[in-house]
Protein backbone atom coordinates (compact mmCIF):
# COMPACT_ATOMS: atom_id res chain seq x y z
CA UNK A 1 0.00 0.00 0.00
CA UNK A 2 1.53 3.23 -0.72
CA UNK A 3 3.00 5.37 1.76
CA UNK A 4 0.98 8.22 2.35
CA UNK A 5 1.75 11.27 5.03
CA UNK A 6 -0.69 13.49 6.41
CA UNK A 7 1.99 16.50 5.16
CA UNK A 8 0.65 15.97 1.72
CA UNK A 9 -2.27 17.55 2.61
CA UNK A 10 -1.26 21.73 4.14
CA UNK A 11 -2.02 23.04 1.21
CA UNK A 12 -5.78 21.94 0.33
CA UNK A 13 -6.61 21.48 3.74
CA UNK A 14 -6.63 23.86 7.04
CA UNK A 15 -3.48 24.44 8.52
CA UNK A 16 -5.29 24.08 12.24
CA UNK A 17 -7.13 20.66 11.36
CA UNK A 18 -3.75 19.19 10.78
CA UNK A 19 -2.77 20.06 13.76
CA UNK A 20 -5.64 18.49 15.63
CA UNK A 21 -5.05 16.00 14.20
CA UNK A 22 -1.80 15.48 15.25
CA UNK A 23 -3.53 16.35 18.92
CA UNK A 24 -6.21 13.61 18.81
CA UNK A 25 -3.69 11.10 17.21
CA UNK A 26 -1.17 11.27 20.53
CA UNK A 27 -2.91 9.07 22.80
CA UNK A 28 -3.41 6.92 20.99
CA UNK A 29 -0.16 6.12 19.46
CA UNK A 30 1.19 2.46 19.09
CA UNK A 31 -3.19 1.52 19.18
CA UNK A 32 -3.97 -1.54 16.88
CA UNK A 33 -6.96 -0.80 14.56
CA UNK A 34 -8.76 -3.27 12.56
CA UNK A 35 -10.72 -2.57 9.37
CA UNK A 36 -13.00 -5.09 7.68
CA UNK A 37 -14.93 -4.89 5.11
CA UNK A 38 -16.17 -7.17 1.52
CA UNK A 39 -14.15 -5.64 -1.30
CA UNK A 40 -10.88 -4.42 -2.26
CA UNK A 41 -12.13 -2.12 -5.09
CA UNK A 42 -15.69 -1.06 -6.34
CA UNK A 43 -17.23 1.43 -4.34
CA UNK A 44 -16.79 4.17 -2.12
CA UNK A 45 -15.71 2.28 1.25
CA UNK A 46 -12.57 0.33 -0.58
CA UNK A 47 -11.54 3.74 -1.76
CA UNK A 48 -11.70 5.36 1.86
CA UNK A 49 -10.00 2.55 2.95
CA UNK A 50 -7.22 2.96 0.55
CA UNK A 51 -6.41 6.35 1.65
CA UNK A 52 -7.63 6.41 5.34
CA UNK A 53 -5.65 3.13 6.71
CA UNK A 54 -2.05 4.63 5.27
CA UNK A 55 -2.91 7.82 7.08
CA UNK A 56 -3.63 6.45 10.07
CA UNK A 57 -0.44 4.95 9.88
CA UNK A 58 1.19 7.79 9.34
CA UNK A 59 -0.04 9.80 12.40
CA UNK A 60 0.81 6.62 14.87
CA UNK A 61 -2.08 4.27 15.06
CA UNK A 62 -0.89 0.78 13.77
CA UNK A 63 -4.14 0.26 11.08
CA UNK A 64 -4.70 -3.10 9.49
CA UNK A 65 -7.22 -3.95 6.91
CA UNK A 66 -9.09 -7.55 6.39
CA UNK A 67 -11.60 -9.05 3.79
CA UNK A 68 -13.89 -11.12 4.32
CA UNK A 69 -14.17 -13.73 1.22
CA UNK A 70 -17.28 -14.81 0.10
CA UNK A 71 -18.10 -16.60 -2.94
CA UNK A 72 -20.96 -15.41 -5.52
CA UNK A 73 -23.80 -16.82 -3.15
CA UNK A 74 -22.90 -15.34 0.14
CA UNK A 75 -22.74 -11.64 -1.77
CA UNK A 76 -26.80 -12.92 -3.53
CA UNK A 77 -27.53 -12.98 0.45
CA UNK A 78 -25.97 -9.97 1.39
CA UNK A 79 -26.96 -7.84 -1.80
CA UNK A 80 -30.57 -9.01 -0.26
CA UNK A 81 -29.66 -7.33 2.64
CA UNK A 82 -28.21 -3.76 1.51
CA UNK A 83 -31.65 -3.79 -0.44
CA UNK A 84 -33.45 -4.74 2.41
CA UNK A 85 -31.39 -2.14 4.94
CA UNK A 86 -32.38 0.75 1.87
CA UNK A 87 -36.29 -0.37 2.24
CA UNK A 88 -36.96 -2.98 -0.64
CA UNK A 89 -39.08 -5.83 0.89
CA UNK A 90 -37.09 -8.82 0.75
CA UNK A 91 -37.08 -12.64 1.66
CA UNK A 92 -34.05 -15.14 3.02
CA UNK A 93 -34.49 -18.45 3.59
CA UNK A 94 -33.38 -20.60 6.19
CA UNK A 95 -30.51 -21.45 4.06
CA UNK A 96 -29.55 -17.99 3.02
CA UNK A 97 -29.56 -17.08 6.52
CA UNK A 98 -27.11 -20.32 7.69
CA UNK A 99 -24.80 -19.29 4.62
CA UNK A 100 -24.61 -15.72 5.55
CA UNK A 101 -23.94 -16.75 9.22
CA UNK A 102 -21.54 -19.65 8.24
CA UNK A 103 -19.20 -17.71 6.18
CA UNK A 104 -18.72 -14.73 9.03
CA UNK A 105 -18.31 -17.75 11.50
CA UNK A 106 -15.59 -19.22 9.55
CA UNK A 107 -13.94 -15.70 8.92
CA UNK A 108 -14.23 -15.13 12.58
CA UNK A 109 -12.67 -17.99 13.77
CA UNK A 110 -9.48 -18.09 11.38
CA UNK A 111 -8.97 -14.26 10.83
CA UNK A 112 -6.57 -12.95 13.11
CA UNK A 113 -8.25 -9.68 15.31
CA UNK A 114 -5.24 -8.93 17.90
CA UNK A 115 -6.63 -5.31 17.79
CA UNK A 116 -7.47 -2.40 20.51
CA UNK A 117 -10.81 -1.58 18.23
CA UNK A 118 -11.88 -3.23 15.21
CA UNK A 119 -13.95 -1.38 12.55
CA UNK A 120 -16.82 -3.83 10.40
CA UNK A 121 -18.10 -1.72 7.34
CA UNK A 122 -21.67 -2.59 5.65
CA UNK A 123 -23.75 -6.28 6.33
CA UNK A 124 -21.35 -8.39 4.19
CA UNK A 125 -19.45 -9.12 7.42
CA UNK A 126 -21.65 -7.47 10.31
CA UNK A 127 -22.41 -10.83 12.06
CA UNK A 128 -18.84 -12.14 12.89
CA UNK A 129 -18.62 -10.20 15.86
CA UNK A 130 -21.36 -12.93 17.00
CA UNK A 131 -18.37 -15.76 16.79
CA UNK A 132 -15.37 -13.89 19.10
CA UNK A 133 -14.45 -13.34 22.34
CA UNK A 134 -14.07 -9.95 22.39
CA UNK A 135 -12.31 -8.15 24.62
CA UNK A 136 -12.01 -4.56 23.01
CA UNK A 137 -14.54 -2.15 21.59
CA UNK A 138 -15.85 -3.18 17.95
CA UNK A 139 -17.52 0.07 15.61
CA UNK A 140 -20.39 -0.80 13.37
CA UNK A 141 -19.72 1.18 10.41
CA UNK A 142 -22.68 1.53 8.04
CA UNK A 143 -22.43 3.15 4.69
CA UNK A 144 -25.86 2.95 3.12
CA UNK A 145 -29.19 4.37 3.43
CA UNK A 146 -30.94 3.09 6.85
CA UNK A 147 -33.40 5.59 7.45
CA UNK A 148 -36.42 3.35 6.56
CA UNK A 149 -35.33 -0.64 6.41
CA UNK A 150 -37.46 -3.37 5.99
CA UNK A 151 -38.70 -4.92 9.33
CA UNK A 152 -37.74 -8.23 8.49
CA UNK A 153 -34.20 -7.42 7.79
CA UNK A 154 -33.85 -5.12 10.41
CA UNK A 155 -34.98 -7.75 12.57
CA UNK A 156 -32.62 -10.28 11.13
CA UNK A 157 -29.59 -7.86 11.77
CA UNK A 158 -30.53 -6.16 15.21
CA UNK A 159 -29.71 -8.83 17.48
CA UNK A 160 -25.90 -8.77 15.80
CA UNK A 161 -25.63 -5.05 15.82
CA UNK A 162 -26.49 -4.49 19.55
CA UNK A 163 -23.62 -6.50 20.38
CA UNK A 164 -21.29 -3.65 19.17
CA UNK A 165 -20.13 -0.53 21.04
CA UNK A 166 -21.33 2.06 18.83
CA UNK A 167 -22.11 2.44 15.45
CA UNK A 168 -21.51 5.08 12.81
CA UNK A 169 -23.48 6.42 10.06
CA UNK A 170 -23.12 9.29 7.22
CA UNK A 171 -26.25 11.29 8.16
CA UNK A 172 -28.47 12.18 10.90
CA UNK A 173 -31.39 11.15 9.07
CA UNK A 174 -29.71 7.32 9.02
CA UNK A 175 -29.90 7.31 12.96
CA UNK A 176 -32.22 4.56 14.09
CA UNK A 177 -34.01 5.85 17.40
CA UNK A 178 -34.90 2.50 18.68
CA UNK A 179 -30.89 1.46 18.56
CA UNK A 180 -30.06 1.38 22.23
CA UNK A 181 -26.38 2.22 20.59
CA UNK A 182 -24.21 5.20 20.82
CA UNK A 183 -24.28 6.44 17.05
CA UNK A 184 -21.89 8.88 15.38
CA UNK A 185 -22.30 10.56 12.35
CA UNK A 186 -19.46 10.73 10.03
CA UNK A 187 -20.12 12.04 6.68
CA UNK A 188 -17.00 10.23 3.72
CA UNK A 189 -14.91 12.07 2.27
CA UNK A 190 -12.33 11.99 -0.94
CA UNK A 191 -8.44 11.97 -1.53
CA UNK A 192 -7.54 14.88 -3.58
CA UNK A 193 -4.09 13.26 -4.39
CA UNK A 194 -5.82 9.75 -6.16
CA UNK A 195 -5.90 8.92 -9.54
CA UNK A 196 -9.52 9.73 -9.37
CA UNK A 197 -8.66 13.36 -7.91
CA UNK A 198 -5.85 14.44 -8.74
CA UNK A 199 -5.10 17.78 -11.73
CA UNK A 200 -4.73 16.93 -15.19
CA UNK A 201 -4.00 19.27 -17.69
CA UNK A 202 -6.39 20.31 -20.56
CA UNK A 203 -4.29 18.21 -22.70
CA UNK A 204 -4.04 14.65 -20.71
CA UNK A 205 -7.88 15.39 -20.48
CA UNK A 206 -8.42 15.64 -24.16
CA UNK A 207 -6.41 12.32 -24.39
CA UNK A 208 -7.79 10.35 -22.01
CA UNK A 209 -11.26 10.91 -23.52
CA UNK A 210 -9.93 10.40 -27.20
CA UNK A 211 -8.31 6.80 -26.22
CA UNK A 212 -12.29 5.70 -25.19
CA UNK A 213 -13.78 7.69 -28.14
CA UNK A 214 -15.94 10.22 -26.60
CA UNK A 215 -15.88 13.43 -29.00
CA UNK A 216 -15.84 16.84 -27.27
CA UNK A 217 -18.11 18.63 -30.22
CA UNK A 218 -21.26 18.40 -27.97
CA UNK A 219 -22.23 19.60 -24.30
CA UNK A 220 -21.24 16.55 -21.65
CA UNK A 221 -23.35 14.69 -19.29
CA UNK A 222 -21.89 11.96 -17.19
CA UNK A 223 -23.35 10.08 -14.24
CA UNK A 224 -20.13 7.66 -12.18
CA UNK A 225 -21.88 4.73 -10.79
CA UNK A 226 -21.94 1.25 -10.66
CA UNK A 227 -24.67 -0.51 -12.82
CA UNK A 228 -27.00 -0.85 -9.65
CA UNK A 229 -30.92 -0.02 -9.54
CA UNK A 230 -30.48 2.22 -6.95
CA UNK A 231 -28.20 4.35 -8.70
CA UNK A 232 -31.10 4.76 -11.39
CA UNK A 233 -29.37 4.14 -14.38
CA UNK A 234 -32.97 3.68 -16.86
CA UNK A 235 -33.77 6.35 -15.03
CA UNK A 236 -30.65 8.70 -16.50
CA UNK A 237 -31.39 7.52 -19.88
CA UNK A 238 -35.09 8.47 -19.82
CA UNK A 239 -33.98 11.84 -18.29
CA UNK A 240 -31.47 12.24 -21.07
CA UNK A 241 -33.93 11.68 -23.85
CA UNK A 242 -36.15 14.78 -22.41
CA UNK A 243 -32.97 16.73 -22.73
CA UNK A 244 -32.46 16.01 -26.15
CA UNK A 245 -35.34 17.00 -27.07
CA UNK A 246 -34.01 20.65 -26.57
CA UNK A 247 -30.80 20.28 -26.45
CA UNK A 248 -28.34 18.39 -28.22
CA UNK A 249 -25.77 16.56 -25.76
CA UNK A 250 -24.18 13.79 -25.08
CA UNK A 251 -23.99 11.35 -22.37
CA UNK A 252 -21.32 8.78 -20.68
CA UNK A 253 -22.45 6.53 -18.39
CA UNK A 254 -19.47 5.21 -16.37
CA UNK A 255 -19.27 2.36 -13.73
CA UNK A 256 -17.76 -0.29 -12.35
CA UNK A 257 -18.96 -3.85 -10.95
CA UNK A 258 -18.37 -4.44 -7.47
CA UNK A 259 -16.92 -8.00 -6.60
CA UNK A 260 -19.64 -7.96 -3.58
CA UNK A 261 -22.32 -6.90 -6.25
CA UNK A 262 -24.25 -10.00 -8.52
CA UNK A 263 -26.99 -7.19 -9.56
CA UNK A 264 -24.79 -5.34 -11.31
CA UNK A 265 -24.11 -7.48 -14.45
CA UNK A 266 -27.96 -7.77 -15.09
CA UNK A 267 -28.30 -3.90 -14.59
CA UNK A 268 -25.73 -3.26 -16.80
CA UNK A 269 -27.75 -5.60 -19.54
CA UNK A 270 -30.74 -3.43 -18.95
CA UNK A 271 -28.99 -0.73 -19.88
CA UNK A 272 -26.99 -1.68 -22.75
CA UNK A 273 -30.35 -2.73 -24.57
CA UNK A 274 -32.39 0.35 -23.85
CA UNK A 275 -29.34 3.01 -25.05
CA UNK A 276 -28.61 1.01 -28.09
CA UNK A 277 -32.19 2.80 -29.15
CA UNK A 278 -30.37 6.33 -28.54
CA UNK A 279 -27.73 8.50 -30.00
CA UNK A 280 -24.74 9.93 -28.52
CA UNK A 281 -24.58 7.51 -25.34
CA UNK A 282 -21.50 5.83 -24.53
CA UNK A 283 -21.57 2.66 -21.78
CA UNK A 284 -18.30 2.22 -19.81
CA UNK A 285 -17.75 -0.20 -17.57
CA UNK A 286 -13.86 -0.39 -17.51
CA UNK A 287 -11.85 0.40 -14.32
CA UNK A 288 -10.01 3.52 -15.58
CA UNK A 289 -9.36 5.74 -12.44
CA UNK A 290 -8.05 8.58 -15.13
CA UNK A 291 -11.30 8.39 -17.18
CA UNK A 292 -13.34 9.23 -14.54
CA UNK A 293 -11.20 12.19 -13.43
CA UNK A 294 -11.11 13.53 -17.07
CA UNK A 295 -15.02 12.94 -17.29
CA UNK A 296 -15.86 15.22 -14.24
CA UNK A 297 -13.54 17.87 -15.30
CA UNK A 298 -14.46 17.99 -18.76
CA UNK A 299 -18.35 17.81 -18.11
CA UNK A 300 -20.81 20.32 -18.35
CA UNK A 301 -22.74 18.94 -16.16
CA UNK A 302 -22.37 15.68 -13.87
CA UNK A 303 -25.67 13.83 -12.74
CA UNK A 304 -26.68 11.47 -9.52
CA UNK A 305 -30.03 10.43 -9.97
CA UNK A 306 -30.21 7.95 -7.04
CA UNK A 307 -33.19 6.47 -5.74
CA UNK A 308 -30.93 6.07 -2.06
CA UNK A 309 -27.75 6.81 -1.52
CA UNK A 310 -25.79 6.29 1.67
CA UNK A 311 -23.60 9.15 0.56
CA UNK A 312 -22.43 9.28 -2.78
CA UNK A 313 -18.68 10.29 -3.26
CA UNK A 314 -19.00 10.99 -6.73
CA UNK A 315 -21.21 13.67 -6.19
CA UNK A 316 -18.26 15.36 -3.98
CA UNK A 317 -15.64 14.19 -6.08
CA UNK A 318 -17.33 15.97 -9.64
CA UNK A 319 -17.70 19.09 -7.11
CA UNK A 320 -14.16 19.06 -6.10
CA UNK A 321 -13.03 19.43 -9.63
CA UNK A 322 -15.50 22.63 -10.28
CA UNK A 323 -18.31 21.13 -11.78
CA UNK A 324 -21.88 21.57 -10.91
CA UNK A 325 -23.92 18.56 -9.97
CA UNK A 326 -27.80 18.05 -10.68
CA UNK A 327 -28.70 15.08 -8.28
CA UNK A 328 -31.56 14.24 -6.34
CA UNK A 329 -32.46 14.95 -2.70
CA UNK A 330 -31.44 11.88 -0.83
CA UNK A 331 -29.40 10.02 1.62
CA UNK A 332 -25.93 12.00 2.08
CA UNK A 333 -26.12 14.33 -1.33
CA UNK A 334 -27.94 16.87 0.05
CA UNK A 335 -24.90 16.98 2.75
CA UNK A 336 -22.63 18.21 -0.54
CA UNK A 337 -25.01 20.01 -2.73
CA UNK A 338 -26.68 23.31 -1.59
CA UNK A 339 -29.62 23.52 -3.78
CA UNK A 340 -28.75 26.69 -6.11
CA UNK A 341 -25.53 27.06 -4.48
CA UNK A 342 -22.66 24.24 -5.48
CA UNK A 343 -25.45 22.67 -7.77
CA UNK A 344 -29.43 21.73 -7.88
CA UNK A 345 -31.31 19.07 -5.91
CA UNK A 346 -34.62 17.60 -7.45
CA UNK A 347 -36.88 15.13 -6.18
CA UNK A 348 -36.54 11.45 -7.13
CA UNK A 349 -38.12 10.42 -10.40
CA UNK A 350 -39.28 14.25 -10.88
CA UNK A 351 -37.27 13.99 -14.06
CA UNK A 352 -38.87 17.21 -15.59
CA UNK A 353 -37.60 18.91 -12.92
CA UNK A 354 -34.49 17.64 -13.60
CA UNK A 355 -34.59 18.24 -16.97
CA UNK A 356 -35.36 22.02 -16.58
CA UNK A 357 -32.21 22.18 -14.20
CA UNK A 358 -29.65 20.53 -16.75
CA UNK A 359 -30.99 22.50 -19.22
CA UNK A 360 -30.77 25.87 -17.90
CA UNK A 361 -27.20 24.82 -16.60
CA UNK A 362 -26.23 23.97 -20.51
CA UNK A 363 -27.42 27.30 -21.38
CA UNK A 364 -25.01 29.20 -18.63
CA UNK A 365 -21.30 29.03 -18.82
CA UNK A 366 -21.30 31.48 -16.25
CA UNK A 367 -23.37 29.67 -13.89
CA UNK A 368 -21.96 27.07 -14.09
CA UNK A 369 -18.37 28.23 -13.15
CA UNK A 370 -19.97 30.04 -10.34
CA UNK A 371 -21.89 26.56 -9.35
CA UNK A 372 -18.33 24.53 -9.57
CA UNK A 373 -16.47 27.15 -7.80
CA UNK A 374 -18.47 27.31 -4.92
CA UNK A 375 -18.77 23.62 -4.76
CA UNK A 376 -14.73 22.97 -5.11
CA UNK A 377 -14.59 25.66 -1.73
CA UNK A 378 -17.82 23.37 0.02
CA UNK A 379 -16.01 20.09 -0.56
CA UNK A 380 -12.25 21.61 0.38
CA UNK A 381 -13.85 22.55 3.73
CA UNK A 382 -15.66 19.70 4.96
CA UNK A 383 -15.51 16.81 2.42
CA UNK A 384 -11.42 15.95 2.29
CA UNK A 385 -9.69 13.28 3.95
CA UNK A 386 -7.85 14.82 6.72
CA UNK A 387 -11.77 15.62 8.50
CA UNK A 388 -12.64 12.30 7.86
CA UNK A 389 -9.28 10.74 9.83
CA UNK A 390 -9.73 13.31 12.30
CA UNK A 391 -13.72 11.81 12.59
CA UNK A 392 -12.13 8.43 13.19
CA UNK A 393 -9.55 9.59 15.31
CA UNK A 394 -12.13 11.11 17.75
CA UNK A 395 -14.24 8.01 17.74
CA UNK A 396 -11.81 5.39 18.78
CA UNK A 397 -10.18 7.60 21.28
CA UNK A 398 -13.93 7.93 22.79
CA UNK A 399 -13.94 4.08 23.16
CA UNK A 400 -10.63 3.33 24.33
CA UNK A 401 -10.47 6.42 26.93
Amino acid sequence: MERIGIERYVDTADGELIAQIQTAARPIYGLRVLHVNSTYHGGGVAAMLNCLVPLMNDVGVNADWNLLYGDPALFQVTKKLHNGLQGEPVELSKEERRAYLSVNEMFALYSPVIHHVVIVHDPQPLPMIRFRQRENPWVWRCHIDISSPHPEVEQMLRPYILRYDAAVVSSEGFKRPHLPLETHVMPPAIDPFTEVNRDMSDEEISSKLAMYGIPLDKPLLVQVSRFDKWKDPLGVLDLYCKIRAGCDCRLVLIGNMATDDPEGPEIFEKVRERARRLEDVHLITQTDPLLVNALQRRADVVLQLSLREGFGLTVSEALWKGTPVVATSVGGIPLQIIDGHTGYLVEPGNLDQAAERVVHLLGDATLREELGANGREHVRERFLMPRLLLDWLNVIRSLVS
